[in-house]
């Protein structure tokens, strides 16, 4: 099977990136580390961690959405729920609290999970955040846990893959038919076009 190492970006959404890069840039510490646009349309990329980002993209028409609570049932279609970031000690958690207080946004009193503790807020787009720690003892990735009452049987075959449960791969794409086809970011790593933040000591104008 392959190797997952872990999420690389989450891709959301936002009709106003100016306000969404003083959110995540300047106020959460995340750099803003690639971006790509046009008239009507942008993507820009802020790192979470070494291996890992948030993504936004600008659509004109976009609204924030409404405020709801983390982890509240709904009803009809739906995808997303919230977005948890994981910090490094209980200090951070405090240290955000703060931050958010201060800059006007609703935030949560710490939570104590048993194997987290977390804090939770909003993004100025409506996006559900989360942001947490573990608690002491707790290390899901080397002991599982399930303490859901009426487990269903595919629960039950426990936590490692089941890959027999699918349609086995019997002709696998041949080396010499690989292909990889240009996106329309490819220009983020084309050197001969002009790139604010290498060639200036302060950011300039956005695409």
């Amino acid at each position: 099977m392959a190797k997952f190492v872990g999420v690389n970006h989450l891709a959301l959404a936002t009709g106003d990136m100016d306000r969404t890069i003083r959110f995540w840039r300047d106020l959460l510490g995340m750099r803003l580390v690639a971006g790509w646009g046009k008239p009507g349309y942008r993507q820009y990329l802020f790192e979470i961690s070494d291996n890992s980002m948030v993504v936004f993209f600008e659509w004109p028409k976009v609204e924030a959405v409404p405020e709801k609570d983390h982890g509240y049932p709904v009803a009809g279609p739906f995808i997303f729920d919230h977005l948890a970031l994981e910090v490094a000690q209980d200090d951070d958690l405090w240290e955000l609290k703060d931050q958010l207080e201060t800059a006007g946004f609703w935030v949560s009193e710490v939570v104590d999970h048993g194997f987290i503790h977390s804090l939770y807020s909003f993004d100025p787009n409506g996006i559900p955040l989360e942001f947490t720690t573990p608690a002491p003892g707790s290390d899901f990735h080397h002991h599982p846990v399930m303490i859901d009452r009426a487990p269903s049987p595919v629960t039950q075959e426990g936590p490692d893959p089941q890959p027999e449960k699918w349609p086995p791969v019997t002709t696998p794409t041949a080396v010499e038919d690989r292909r990889i086809y240009p996106g329309p970011m490819g220009d983020l790593t084309d050197k001969k076009k002009k790139n604010w933040f290498r060639d200036h000591d302060a950011p300039g104008p956005g695409v």
